[in-house]
């Protein structure tokens, strides 16, 4: 599985990014796998992101999403990867490659991966296949928001799931989305069209005029009392639900299974308009070169050898080649997660933790379905800069 080049022991490889992906249990099984030694730059979103695109000598492998390719390659901070080094290229499944996993599906608004996936002619980031990509796709997933079932006011019962419950009145000072501009910009956004408040072009790249509609609108609902927090971190939105200060809230799925929070009566919603989509990959540093950039190649391949994507099932998360990771996971697992069926027996986590009970469904079905129904991508907007000065405004408000 390794080059020659990696089965020296004094390379060491650099790979920066964030808690979502750089977990110590990989990293060791790495080292074990491809006899080098891996340093992983655990950052935060903003400063991995900064590092990304100012300091590439200090890294060698970026371990981020599709959305933040709008940064890293204008500035030139990365280099195109070959599709002739990537070992399970042909295994990766139509989502990243075509944009969807049916034929004729929708896209989604937002950065849709594929459209910065392929490196074209004349070196700008399109969806034409060619030889060099600009990020290897491997983990993605769909988040929503998660509401307490019991507690769902009269208004909604038996009503399809909508963003537009986040604010709704009845859940006035029970309601939380997550601070961060990019991705909290874009959960409100469907909150506020879901809600018939407004109409958006395009969800996922406001014009200047929407964004100052849409943060004048959660400026007026946050003087109003409407919110009871803006999240930064995902232990500050676990602990809204923990201490039942919250009916309704923007979350991710994987903190929703970590917490146990279907045992706390909460369920993960699928809403009518679709899912906000996110996904992840590795680009390769413009200054890694040689030996180094050797052990890369031999490090994305690992990712995509099967039990890398097994032990991201057991998040919540999926990987861009599930049939290679099927091995390495139970078959009740593989249905849970992927199949979208009752769990026959009660599923550990990454760890070997009990994670999931029996009987317990996955919220939105399967995998094909979960990922068929995207409403907006991870964006980067035209004006992304604008977006997050008036959405500060608005978190002060």
């Amino acid at each position: 599985m390794t080059s020659a080049a990696v089965a020296t022991s004094n390379i060491t490889l650099r790979v920066l990014g964030t808690s979502v992906t750089l977990l110590e249990l990989l990293r060791e099984r790495a080292e074990q796998d491809l006899g080098i030694k891996i340093d992983y730059l655990l950052r935060s979103v903003e400063d991995a992101q900064r590092i990304a695109v100012m300091e590439p000598e200090s890294y060698d492998l970026y371990d981020q999403w599709f959305h933040n390719i709008d940064f890293v390659w204008p500035a030139r901070a990365i280099q195109p990867l070959e599709i002739a080094r990537l070992s399970y290229w042909d295994e990766i499944n139509s989502l990243p490659k075509t944009g969807t996993l049916r034929p004729g599906g929708r896209l989604g608004d937002g950065s849709v991966p594929v459209n910065r996936l392929y490196v074209q002619r004349d070196n700008s980031l399109g969806c034409l296949p060619g030889e060099l990509i600009s990020m290897l796709p491997l983990t993605h997933n769909a988040d929503s928001f998660a509401y307490h079932a019991d507690r769902l006011p009269r208004g909604l019962q038996g009503e399809e799931e909508s963003w537009g419950w986040l604010l709704h009145p009845a859940y006035s000072g029970q309601a939380a989305f997550q601070d961060d501009a990019a991705m909290g910009g874009l959960d409100a956004a469907l909150a506020v069209q879901g809600a018939g408040l407004q109409r958006f072009a395009n969800v996922g790249n406001l014009t200047l005029e929407e964004i100052d509609s849409l943060t004048g609108e959660l400026a007026r609902l946050r003087r109003q009392g409407h919110f009871a927090a803006f999240w930064s971190t995902q232990d500050q939105a676990c602990k809204l639900i923990e201490n039942q200060q919250v009916g309704v809230q923007s979350l991710w799925a994987p903190t929703y299974f970590r917490h146990h929070f279907r045992q706390h009566g909460y369920k993960l919603a699928t809403p009518r308009e679709g899912y906000r989509a996110w996904y992840g990959g590795m680009s390769l540093s413009r200054c890694a070169s040689g030996k180094i950039r050797d052990a890369a190649y031999d490090y994305l391949n690992w990712w995509q050898s099967g039990w890398p994507g097994a032990v991201m099932a057991r998040q919540g998360y999926y990987i861009s080649n599930p049939q290679r990771s099927r091995p390495y996971m139970s078959a009740a697992e593989w249905d849970f997660w992927y199949g979208g069926l009752p769990a026959r027996e009660t599923l550990p986590n990454a760890w070997g933790e009990p994670l999931i009970a029996k009987g317990e469904l996955r919220d939105g079905g399967s995998y094909e379905q979960r990922m068929s129904h995207i409403a907006v991508w991870n964006s980067v907007m035209d004006e992304h800069n604008y977006l997050v000065r008036r959405w500060q405004d608005c978190l002060r408000a």
